[in-house]
């Protein structure tokens, strides 16, 4: 069980542990490099693209499937930044410098720019290859700075296929699964920030007014859909605090979901529950719980000390992550090959 330091409202959410890193690392290590069960996002062209998935994706081609690959690798980099002398420190490098290799991140872009290939991975796997290149990039480590340099004209294509892409997409997809807008929007954004891409940036902040910045009275209650492993309304808000100004995003978000501080909806509020971890749709609201927690707590940081709505976030953040904690490691593959990286990234970004 993680840590926790007060019982202070804003401080109870768990912390990483170095036992938890070890044992979360040893989980991507198991799937980074492994090839099979695989579920390939991909259109045939004609019988020569019968090919296997390490073929098609010499960088990427584990845990399952191409972007659970590459947020397992994000997950390792950030587990090697936090914690240098992790026990799994060695292993780690060496799946990396097999994987992240020059060649093997030019067969990966040179993938993109096959016929029927324009919505490969949108908008989910494109957002965590961003947040994989921002989690590498200015890291002082010669490996790191290896890595960052072979995969960098891999996340300049998705970089330009964002910016292709969402001035045409005139609707968000509000969906719980990979598709979601928001999350994607997000990603971008923080990468874009990061990399000073005003360019980016722009695009970004404009899509996301556009989608998102008059919608009031989000049906929440409608949550959680029976496959979700994001929360539509929630991350939707998670977006908005980061494009809004502060006292800009406080006035949208009480109309978004004006009910909150009183605890309403309490669907919205109460963590999932999953009957069934060995298929691979129903595991998903593991996940879900794991990413309204993030969602919870840096909206409720975003709110005012005295906003009722904070404290409510706050306490269900908590039980949505304690929740979610307990089944990252459940025994079969479906959950495993993924679920420890929501749970890093719950923990880890402050």
């Amino acid at each position: 069980m993680s840590q926790t330091q007060s019982k202070k409202p804003a401080d109870v959410f768990p912390t990483l542990t170095a036992s938890e890193a070890s044992h979360f690392a040893q989980l991507a290590l198991k799937c980074v490099t492994r090839e099979f069960p695989n579920k390939l996002d991909h259109v045939m062209n004609d019988a020569d693209d019968v090919k296997t998935p390490q073929t098609l994706h010499p960088a990427f081609y584990g845990c399952y499937d191409w972007h659970s690959t590459v947020h397992g690798h994000w997950m390792l980099v950030r587990l090697l930044k936090l914690f240098p002398t992790l026990p799994e420190s060695a292993p780690i490098r060496v799946a990396l410098n097999k994987n992240l290799t020059a060649e093997n991140l030019q067969n990966e872009k040179a993938y993109l720019g096959q016929p029927s290939r324009q919505s490969f991975e949108r908008t989910y796997g494109w957002a965590w290859l961003l947040k994989l290149s921002e989690e590498l990039r200015g890291w002082k480590d010669a490996d790191g700075e290896r890595w960052a340099k072979n995969l960098q004209p891999l996340a300049d294509a998705f970089v330009a296929r964002y910016a292709d892409f969402l001035p045409k997409q005139n609707y968000p997809i509000r969906t719980g699964v990979h598709p979601n807008t928001a999350f994607g929007l997000s990603f971008a954004w923080d990468y874009a920030n990061f990399t000073k891409d005003a360019r980016l940036a722009a695009i970004v902040g404009k899509q996301s007014t556009a989608y998102y910045g008059e919608d009031k009275n989000y049906p929440a209650a409608w949550e959680p859909g029976g496959e979700d492993f994001f929360s539509p309304a929630l991350m939707e808000a998670d977006l908005m605090r980061r494009v809004m100004k502060p006292a800009e995003f406080r006035r949208w978000f009480h109309q978004f979901l004006p009910d909150l501080g009183k605890g309403e909806p309490k669907s919205l509020l109460t963590p999932a529950v999953v009957l069934d971890r060995s298929d691979p749709k129903l595991v998903h609201l593991d996940g879900l719980n794991l990413s309204r927690a993030w969602c919870m707590r840096h909206i409720a940081l975003a709110l005012a000390p005295s906003d009722p709505a904070r404290a409510v976030l706050l306490r269900a953040a908590d039980q949505h992550a304690r929740e979610g904690l307990a089944h990252v490691a459940s025994g079969d593959y479906v959950g495993e090959h993924w679920l420890a990286t929501f749970a890093v990234y719950m923990l880890t970004e402050r």
